[in-house]
């Protein structure tokens, strides 16, 4: 499974988002490489603990600048985030069963969800609040 790769279209087109977004990126595929290439268990756990505590973090800020501005979108948007939350847990819980599968599906779903969150709601996001 190849890793995520930036493409444009996920631009919000704000720099430190895309910077953010771009750094989240880059831990899932570390996650998932440290999964296939066999590392031991306490380290893919440590990957997926920085992994999920990077995007709390990042959709906490987000989640207080919506409410900050009385977006009105925001309980739409945080459903998605926690959406993607659960799914990455999800993963987290079947890391042991099959490697190959878990980093497939780590790489996959985060792909597909990120494509369509960078380009959906935080484009409207970051359009609206300029």
């Amino acid at each position: 499974m190849p890793p995520i790769a930036w493409k444009p279209e996920y631009s919000v087109g704000n720099a430190e988002v895309d910077y953010e977004h771009k750094e989240l990126v880059e831990l899932v595929n570390q996650t998932a490489s440290a999964i296939l290439n066999g590392k031991d268990a306490d380290e893919i756990q440590k990957g997926f603990g920085e992994l999920l505590s990077a995007i709390s973090s990042h959709f906490a800020l987000e989640e207080q600048e919506m409410l900050g501005y009385g977006y009105d979108q925001l309980a739409v948007h945080k459903a998605d985030h926690e959406e993607l939350l659960d799914e990455l847990r999800d993963i987290m819980d079947g890391t042991g069963e099959n490697p190959d599968k878990t980093a497939e599906r780590l790489v996959a779903s985060l792909e597909a969800w990120f494509t369509n969150h960078f380009k959906t709601h935080d484009a409207r996001l970051h359009n609206q609040l300029g």
